[in-house]
């Protein structure tokens, strides 16, 4: 008996065998990745890793993942390109400032009894939150006893940050971002602009420590009553936020203070349990246990 298969049919089979084969390869490259290089984006969430991972592919004009990984595990300067590209720093001063609101009006309060402020500002990108933090300290006059630790897995956006220089075109947004957290002051007063970039005062960078960690692969470094890791999760599937999410728990001290971003939620986690939301609208929770 003879079997018709249609058209339709077969272009069916083949899209679902270059998925798979397209699988495949992005399983391998991943793998290797982290035996040669030591970083692990095996975790990562598969849409948003696929489609950045296919951006990079065309940018170092190869046709393929395999060929992709043939490049990469081959050449040094191409991987640290694509580590780049899978870290795409997004960022702004007082970002979503109803955050930075809550967090003067409802947290600060707490921050004023302790001795000593520890705040790990995880996933930092190039910096701007991070400032943002020391601005805000200094205003409710904490910042001397206080200690910023901002980290990323992104040399290059730490290096920025360190230098804490941005665009003067984006101190528009900025200002209007500040003032809607709750600023006090002028916020030109934190900065000097120099042709077309702002360099920010050097007393805000005083007691801020700058370091590599990477969330998939490093430990716990230190005990803090404050942990920020804003909208970072959201590009992690459901182990390796798990993951993450046990490490903020394990550097958090007792009664210490989680904030996420707006796409994220202890919701799920298996640490859900652990925390009493202080705040579900801007996601600032409190470790109870």
């Amino acid at each position: 008996m003879d079997i018709c298969i249609s058209d339709d049919f077969e272009e069916q089979l083949t899209a679902g065998g270059n998925r798979e084969r397209e699988d495949i390869e992005l399983e391998l490259l991943l793998e290797g990745i982290h035996r040669l290089y030591g970083y692990d984006f095996r975790n990562y969430a598969l849409p948003s890793l696929r489609r950045r991972i296919w951006h990079f592919i065309h940018s170092e004009n190869v046709k393929s993942i395999s060929a992709l990984q043939e490049k990469v595990l081959h050449d040094r300067a191409c991987f640290e390109r694509m580590v780049q590209t899978l870290s795409i720093p997004v960022t702004e001063m007082f970002r979503d400032p109803n955050v930075f609101k809550a967090f003067r009006e409802n947290i600060v309060p707490m921050l004023r009894t302790y001795p000593y402020i520890r705040i790990w500002h995880a996933g930092c990108s190039t910096g701007e939150e991070v400032y943002s933090m020391a601005i805000l300290l200094h205003e409710e006059g904490l910042y001397e006893k206080s200690r910023i630790y901002a980290t990323d897995m992104n040399d290059r956006s730490l290096a920025v940050a360190r230098q804490g220089i941005f665009g003067i075109e984006k101190m528009k947004q900025y200002t209007k971002n500040y003032i809607e957290a709750g600023g006090t002051r002028s916020f030109s007063e934190y900065y000097t602009a120099k042709y077309n970039s702002v360099i920010f005062k050097p007393f805000l960078q005083k007691n801020i420590i700058f370091a590599e960690h990477n969330l998939a692969t490093d430990r716990s470094f230190n005990e803090f009553n404050v942990i920020f890791c804003r909208n970072v999760m959201i590009y992690f599937n459901d182990t390796l936020r798990n993951r993450v999410h046990g490490l903020f728990h394990e550097s958090l001290s007792r009664f210490g203070i989680l904030v996420l971003g707006s796409k994220e939620s202890m919701q799920f986690t298996e640490y859900g349990e652990y925390y009493e939301p202080l705040d579900r609208v801007e996601k600032i929770y409190r470790k109870m246990k």
